[in-house]
């Protein structure tokens, strides 16, 4: 098989296009008798002659015109891979894993999805539904990018594995049945539903945050019902059953539920991303974060 040098095939693409040694020495900054010399080390390379003379000039022989023919495709592709590194580069192109638990997916990741579909097509985002422990073990080895987490759920700052980055705190509401007598009170605080029946997970993260919640506000939430899924909880909910704290991103609108604001010392629960320590320094999971976080500022309280 032939030796191909493309440093040696643009020289002589360069010459069909210039038509002599002079000018295609001037475009490519270098001198005649080096122009000369690397033609003749390909023709010698490929065995056959590419160049022959025409009075004081020389014309590419038909040889030379079947192997550009051909290298053509090459320095198409070429020019292909170096538009796309160059995306790359500035974040315009490249692959993000990205690792979110449940209700961060519909609330956060999809519609930074959308909007990256819309601004910057090249980048494309791979998602995988993984709660905190999973989301930061596939951080840790690889597997993801960028993982999305509750900041209660996060390693310490001090874990050397990782950068977190701050996306939005998440206003907790209360969730209350329909016919609830306070359903429309014009005021509501945690307070006012102290002696109500609570539905909260048994354990985790969401049993504690709700009872931190409630015991700031002066009592400890009687547990009338478990459940661990937003949908159970606020099923129950509607049907009567109790009343439950529920994230903003998790309800989305989508409840029988009758959802309200609670006042000025709300509780709300953090949401965090999290990279490998350098990791956000690459362009593609940047441009990630950061329609993330813009994602975040516009539906809900930026952190």
């Amino acid at each position: 098989m032939a030796e191909w040098e493309l440093r040696k095939l643009r020289i002589l693409r360069t010459l069909r296009e210039r038509g002599t040694v002079t000018a295609t020495a001037e475009a490519l900054h270098m001198t005649p008798s080096a122009v000369s010399q690397q033609l003749t080390n390909l023709a010698a390379q490929l065995g056959v002659p590419l160049l022959e003379a025409q009075g004081r000039r020389v014309r590419l022989t038909d040889a030379a015109r079947l192997v550009l023919a051909h290298t053509e495709a090459v320095f198409e592709q070429l020019e292909r891979a170096d538009a796309a590194l160059a995306a790359y580069a500035h974040g315009e192109a490249g692959e993000v894993r990205v690792g979110a638990f449940s209700t961060a997916v519909p609330a956060l990741v999809v519609p930074a999805v959308r909007a990256l579909r819309a601004t910057h097509p090249g980048v494309s985002v791979r998602v995988r539904e993984a709660e905190a422990a999973e989301a930061y073990d596939l951080l840790a080895a690889g597997d993801v990018d960028l993982a999305l987490s509750l900041a209660a759920e996060a390693p310490s700052a001090a874990d050397p594995r990782f950068t977190h980055v701050p996306l939005l705190a998440d206003p907790l509401d209360v969730a209350l049945p329909p016919d609830h007598p306070l359903a429309r009170a014009a005021e509501l605080t945690l307070t006012d539903l102290a002696d109500e029946s609570w539905i909260f997970g048994g354990s985790g993260p969401w049993s504690d945050i709700t009872r931190r919640a409630c015991e700031a506000a002066g009592f400890s939430p009687h547990q009338g019902h478990s459940a661990s899924g937003w949908a159970a909880i606020l099923a129950m909910v509607e049907a009567g059953m109790g009343v439950a704290l529920v994230p903003r991103m998790a309800a989305g609108g989508r409840t029988g539920a009758t959802l309200r604001e609670l006042g000025r010392d709300r509780p709300v629960r953090h949401v965090v991303a999290a990279v490998r320590r350098g990791g956000e320094s690459g362009r593609a999971v940047r441009r990630v974060l950061r329609t993330l976080r813009d994602t975040a500022d516009g539906g809900a309280a930026p952190v």
